[in-house]
């Protein structure tokens, strides 16, 4: 990313920023439905190969121009030097995971389930030290890190209770023991909060989410310095974790609109927010934007939009809550997040289903608690789909 790049405007990075051209004159890099690119001398091939010179070789390695072009464009939107892309965001996690984690790994905070899942049984199968601490429990950290955990990685906002880190103070208690910050940033995205410039080393989206913008592809990303992410390369060749090239055209094309798009999503769950706020069934609304909300000042400060996304405690039990889900007509019972399309899930039964009734309440995850994405609807007909849900 050049100096001239940095000085450019978010939309303007998010069309502009790749320097791939169609020799025909297409201002975007086309679909490069291939498998395997030939050459004409060994010498050639071998340029590649050995990173001497940037060629497709073979899509399995991320060696093709489709991904080529949509990797420049990522690394852009979070003033990164370089970006992979992989077939989802949790094969993304587990690249850096298994990349930087070696030495141990501690999370702050909520989290998406199927994230708690990888760190609490899958990677202490493989030999990694994991350490799950609530945001309230942050003040272990300084133990951890003592104890030579190089690697912490979160959430901010997390998933689905919206709570807020502070990405500068983490980063500074990291870097002061030699270890590395990595964030998860799909709730924000890049337009809502940019991370390694708070003194994030990497960053984590799926891609899925609000980069993709339209529930058409699955895909993840890190971003972060060529040094932190050359390592993680071999990881995702031999993992089989590439995107086909269908997918990073589909990908690239969202990101023309990921700005538009965020501030409509952020102006709408703003909207409904405050509407949820004064309902008399809601006993609670998770949503940084609110002035009462425990977070919003620190999201104030590092945020540049408070996201899409929100949730609610029904007031009741969890089966009140699945009532209200239930009798949504505009909303769509769905998981994911971050569409034009607004979906409500019940964290109880999909994101954190997986986790023990006791673990959800210990994270704050009541049964009655629905996670709202909102999208791109006029915000009335929301507000007027959850009244008419909650009042039936």
């Amino acid at each position: 990313m050049t100096d001239e790049d940095k000085q450019r405007g978010l939309s303007t990075r998010a069309i502009h920023g790749h320097s791939s051209r169609d020799a025909y004159g297409s201002p975007y890099t086309p679909i490069y439905n291939t498998t395997t690119f030939g050459f004409d001398a060994t010498a050639d091939l071998l340029d590649v190969m050995d990173g001497r010179k940037r060629g497709g070789l073979y899509t399995r390695y991320g060696l093709n121009p489709t991904i080529f072009a949509l990797e420049e464009t990522l690394a852009g939107l979070e003033s990164a030097e370089a970006a992979w892309v992989f077939c989802s965001g949790m094969a993304a996690l587990s690249a850096l995971f298994l990349t930087h984690g070696r030495h141990g790994i501690a999370c702050i905070g909520d989290a998406y389930g199927g994230t708690l899942e990888l760190l609490e049984q899958q990677l202490p199968q493989l030999g990694l030290r994991t350490h799950c601490l609530l945001g309230s429990e942050a003040g272990q950290l300084d133990a951890l890190l003592d104890d030579g955990v190089r690697l912490v990685f979160l959430e901010t906002p997390t998933n689905p209770t919206l709570d807020i880190a502070d990405i500068r103070a983490l980063a500074a208690k990291a870097h002061a023991h030699g270890a590395l910050l990595a964030i998860d940033n799909t709730f924000a995205s890049p337009v809502n909060q940019r991370p390694l410039e708070l003194g994030a080393d990497v960053v984590m989206h799926s891609a899925t989410k609000y980069l993709g913008g339209h529930s058409d592809l699955t895909a993840g990303v890190l971003m972060g310095s060529k040094a932190l992410l050359e390592p993680v390369w071999n990881w995702r060749k031999n993992l089989g974790s590439m995107p086909a090239p269908e997918t990073a055209a589909l990908l690239s094309r969202s990101l023309r609109t990921l700005e538009v798009r965020v501030r409509q999503h952020n102006a709408g769950a703003q909207a409904v927010a405050e509407a949820m706020q004064c309902h008399p069934r809601i006993a609670r609304v998770y949503y940084p934007g609110l002035p009462g909300f425990p977070g919003h000042e620190l999201a104030a400060a590092q945020m540049h939009g408070f996201g899409g996304m929100l949730s609610i405690d029904v007031k009741g039990s969890g089966a009140d809550a699945t009532a209200v889900a239930d009798r949504l007509r505009l909303i769509r019972l769905a998981p994911s997040l971050g569409g034009v399309e607004s979906l409500v899930t019940q964290p109880c039964t999909t994101t954190h289903h997986g986790q023990t009734a006791d673990e959800r309440a210990r994270r704050g995850i009541s049964d009655s608690m629905l996670r709202l994405s909102i999208g791109l609807e006029d915000p009335s007909d929301l507000i007027a789909d959850l009244d008419q849900a909650l009042h039936t």
